[in-house]
């Protein structure tokens, strides 16, 4: 290993993005949105055509950034996306018009994630992403795991929180949280997992058929 920061910069550089992600990136600076890296986002869309998914829920809107990741990897996809910010949620909106998205494949969802996710379908959904509060992040990688279907993949950012998780001696809470929840998907026989250390840490488990 000569320089593996290098590699992973490199890796997060890799996948380029257009005008509309760009002027998108603009308005969550605008905003101080925290959004998803391009490599990150372009595993969530190769996750979402791999999977062929039609039905997408997204807990954290931010400005729209993910979303579009996701609905270029499936097209034909409609997504759920949940935020309480007007703001994020009226930016969101611009990007997605701006990539002549039809409305009809987004339902952009005003509420907390965990009580909008508690509200919907057992098994009705090919993707859920979480990249909302961490205060109840556990709580919504359960929800998730009751909203997929068999074969359904859920992507959990900030898997590895500001690089906090792979080291023992911090016990903040969000930290505490996301390292729960490592641990109960590695012990999940209910689903196949693998943690990518793209961006600032992305958990990726499907369901098993």
């Amino acid at each position: 290993m000569v320089d593996k920061l290098t590699s992973w910069k490199y890796a997060e550089d890799f996948n380029s993005e257009g005008d509309v992600f760009h002027q998108a990136r603009v308005r969550a600076n605008e905003l101080g949105i925290e959004s998803v890296t391009a490599n990150v986002g372009s595993h969530l869309a190769l996750i979402a055509s791999a999977t062929g998914a039609k039905a997408i829920v997204e807990a954290g809107t931010g400005a729209g950034i993910s979303g579009l990741w996701l609905l270029r990897g499936a097209p034909k996809a409609v997504l759920a996306t949940i935020d309480t910010e007007v703001d994020h949620q009226s930016a969101a909106k611009a990007a997605f018009n701006d990539a002549k998205i039809a409305a009809s494949q987004t339902r952009i969802i005003s509420g907390r994630a965990l009580d909008v996710m508690s509200n919907m379908a057992d098994a009705a959904y090919d993707m859920v992403f979480l990249d909302a509060d961490s205060e109840t992040v556990e709580e919504q990688a359960q929800e998730a795991s009751r909203l997929l279907r068999p074969g359904g993949v859920l992507a959990l950012a900030h898997a590895l929180w500001r690089d906090r998780v792979p080291d023992p001696v911090m016990r903040d809470d969000s930290t505490v949280a996301y390292r729960s929840i490592l641990r109960a998907f590695q012990k999940n026989e209910d689903f196949i997992t693998v943690l990518s250390t793209a961006g600032d840490g992305l958990l990726l488990a499907s369901k098993r058929l």
